[in-house]
């Protein structure tokens, strides 16, 4: 119990410290005199004479006078009220509004939820239980046949190197060279040829022309897109504007999308043996890797790995940072392989999927029967729990 109490004492000093930070006091005992909640706060009459007199000052001392931020014109207005008005604390600080989403960290977002926590912690087990050992394999994928591989993939992680990536200041901040593809080199890839007959793809495709030519990729590798997971990417150990931005962005982008696309026919209600949906959702919120790096969030491989029962993995443009348990690593940055056909292969002769235990059955969301299965009572005709909910 007593964890617990200090757990939840360290995370309401963490918030107060952020609200102290948005109201630009030095600390956090500051913020009582801020809130007027302190026993010696003055009284309305009294904080209105200060202001008179504040102001007064101001105008004599215009002249040098330095504007550090933009509360002296936003009085009187909602915008001067930091708890609505995350936009313009980003303009005078950089915190991106995504900075004060609470509990986004994969160890603090189950915590009210129990039973989610549990089912995750069976997941994670049994994935860490039928993993294969890690392969990777060194290779220039302009001139790599991916038939080569002899395995037929069920899940397959594309992350090229855009070149969105290199107006973005990722070629410069890299030191050494990087060799960035065009989405028509992508187009290029066999990605159908390794993929099996029911299997998933997701594709980075950056935040700007990707999200139409990364739909032109799946379809020509003969997907359909299904989902699109969005990274929103949060600036608190590094606050500030970016320091490149793309030529046509109309804003500061923030984020970044992964096209999801499936092939053949998998259905949430009959296919229980090879996903499990409704497990995780489709936004990743972490903080951004330093710049020039090309790194994506971890979350990536836990929704895949959750999702997909499938054991066969391919991370395509994976580096030395990406190899893990239970996937084969291919890509030109890597600097060793270890990758054997064969015995890869045969790793999956037994069983080619993760499995379920009785508890992670029971623990995992189910999709709704179809609207031809409702039992239809008298009245209003549905079942409870049932109404308005559409998925299949």
């Amino acid at each position: 119990m007593s964890d617990v109490i200090k757990s939840r004492r360290e995370k309401s000093q963490k918030r107060k410290m952020l609200l102290a930070q948005t109201f630009g006091v030095s600390c956090v005992e500051d913020l009582k005199h801020v809130l007027g909640t302190a026993e010696d706060s003055p009284i309305k009459s009294q904080r209105y004479e200060d202001e008179e007199a504040s102001t007064s000052k101001t105008v004599q001392t215009a002249e040098g006078l330095v504007y550090r931020d933009s509360s002296t014109f936003l009085k009187g207005t909602q915008s001067s009220n930091p708890h609505n008005d995350y936009c313009q604390h980003f303009v005078d600080t950089g915190q991106r509004p995504q900075n004060f989403i609470r509990d986004v960290g994969l160890a603090d977002r189950f915590e009210e939820y129990p039973k989610l926590r549990e089912l995750i912690r069976l997941k994670d087990e049994l994935i860490a239980e039928t993993a294969t050992p890690p392969m990777y394999l060194r290779a220039d994928l302009k001139t790599f046949d991916l038939k080569n591989l002899g395995t037929k993939f069920d899940v397959i992680l594309i992350e090229p190197p855009l070149e969105e990536y290199a107006r973005g200041g990722a070629a410069v901040a890299a030191g050494a060279p990087r060799n960035f593809w065009s989405w028509d080199e992508i187009l290029a890839l066999d990605i159908g040829e390794v993929a099996a007959h029911r299997s998933f793809v997701f594709l980075w495709c950056g935040s700007s022309e990707g999200l139409d030519m990364g739909r032109n990729c799946l379809r020509k590798w003969g997907f359909r897109r299904c989902e699109d997971i969005c990274w929103i990417r949060t600036n608190i150990d590094s606050p500030g504007h970016s320091k490149i931005l793309e030529p046509k962005a109309v804003f500061q982008r923030t984020k970044e999308h992964c096209l999801m696309g499936i092939k053949g026919t998998v259905r949430r209600s009959t296919d229980g043996d090879f996903i499990h949906a409704n497990v995780d959702i489709d936004l990743i919120i972490s903080e951004e890797a330093e710049f020039g790096s090309l790194e994506k969030p971890i979350e990536i491989f836990h929704i895949i790995e959750h999702f997909c029962l499938g054991r066969r993995r391919l991370h395509i443009f994976g580096r030395d940072s990406t190899i893990r348990p239970g996937w084969v690593t291919i890509g030109p940055e890597l600097t060793n392989s270890n990758f054997n056909s064969e015995l890869y292969a045969s790793s999956f002769e037994e069983n080619p999927t993760t499995g379920c235990t009785e508890r992670i059955e029971a623990l995992r969301p189910k999709s709704p029967p179809a609207n031809g299965k409702v039992l239809r009572g008298r009245g209003r005709g549905f079942a409870r729990g049932l109404r308005g909910r559409s998925r299949v």
